[in-house]
């Protein structure tokens, strides 16, 4: 049986966060949980962990806390994951994602931690030629991939001077219950579902073509949570996702007709296309050769069953009113799409 650790997990309240919370701790492990709450809500917070509401920018808090609880393993989950919204807030995308690992990193390598789980991002590969596979050389074409980037190679050169291990994971466009639908900046099935559950249409940017793989919550959780056990991991740079890529014009097609089962879409839902966003990477999809071989990676959930059970929860849930940035964006221009500035979603 395995040993139970003492794991501290940022990004506690929010939707994959909370996947792997309630995991770890059906593993038997000792599970911390943070989250400041901007993105993430208490239903999800797991009964059995020991949950703290907290700021990960606030330096001298977060040092306080994480020496408080003095992590065995870490798995860092906190982000602004925003990536077409960070070329218009790219301070905050830089505190939130950057600063905000780097103060809870720094004082849980203080503490001893015996390896680091970073969540990155697809992001960092940028418009290379997909499937993106993990010899490439990170190349991020917008603010968020800078951040997430860096946070992969100040890890690295932490670890190589303070000994502790480290896993890069690298989720490709996860979705499922629990997925933030009132956020209207990203993760493009819970735009989507959250404008068909208030009946109104939604928009797609560029001529919709673009094409993304889409990874359903269950079938990441469990290699996420390995990644921080398995020796043969440490050091790695991890590509979790499936191999299959879609366009969004499929993934809207397929979407509408699981929503509408009993008959045609009415036309006030259908889609409306919008010019495309600026720094947008038109294809996004991984190989997986390596979680396969090292982490017995497999998708089990093909897309139209992940949408059913994302639907299903979703209609429990019920419509969400969109929550936009209280304090506006950082650079407001007419590069700002429309859906934002106006407020459509």
């Amino acid at each position: 049986m395995r040993q139970s650790k003492r794991i501290l997990v940022t990004g506690a309240a929010g939707f994959i966060g909370s996947h792997l919370v309630d995991h770890l701790v059906a593993q038997g492990h000792e599970v911390y949980g943070v989250d400041d709450m901007s993105g993430g809500f208490w239903r999800n917070i797991h009964p059995a962990s020991r949950f703290t509401k907290l700021d990960l920018r606030e330096t001298e808090q977060t040092g306080v806390y994480v020496r408080s609880v003095r992590p065995q393993l870490l798995y860092h989950l906190a982000a602004d994951a925003t990536e077409g919204r960070s070329q218009f807030t790219p301070i905050q995308c830089t505190q939130r994602n950057y600063l905000a690992y780097l103060n809870t990193l720094i004082p849980s390598i203080e503490c001893g931690v015996e390896r680091v789980v970073v969540t990155s991002s697809m992001s960092v590969y940028g418009a290379q030629e997909p499937p993106f596979d993990e010899v490439m050389e990170p190349k991020p074409e917008d603010i968020y991939g800078v951040a997430k980037a860096a946070m992969e190679q100040a890890t690295r050169i932490l670890s190589d001077v303070h000994g502790f291990e480290y896993v890069v994971v690298r989720p490709h466009n996860v979705y499922g219950p629990r997925q933030n639908i009132a956020d209207p900046y990203r993760n493009v099935i819970g735009i989507f579902t959250n404008c068909l559950l208030q009946g109104k249409r939604f928009y797609i940017y560029g001529d919709g073509e673009q094409k993304r793989a889409f990874t359903y919550i269950d079938d990441l959780t469990p290699y996420m949570a390995a990644a921080g056990f398995r020796p043969e991991c440490a050091g790695e740079s991890i590509n979790l996702g499936p191999r299959e890529e879609v366009t969004i014009n499929s993934l809207a097609r397929v979407l509408l007709r699981l929503f509408y089962e009993d008959g045609e879409p009415p036309e006030h839902v259908r889609p409306v296309y919008l010019p495309a966003r600026p720094k947008e990477v038109r294809e996004a999809y991984c190989t997986v050769t390596k979680a396969e071989k090292l982490l017995g990676y497999r998708a089990n959930t093909d897309l139209e069953a992940g949408l059913r059970k994302t639907l299903a929860w979703s209609r429990e849930l019920g419509p969400q009113q969109s929550r936009y940035l209280g304090d506006g964006l950082e650079l407001v221009t007419d590069d700002v799409p429309v859906t934002w500035r106006d407020k459509l979603l």
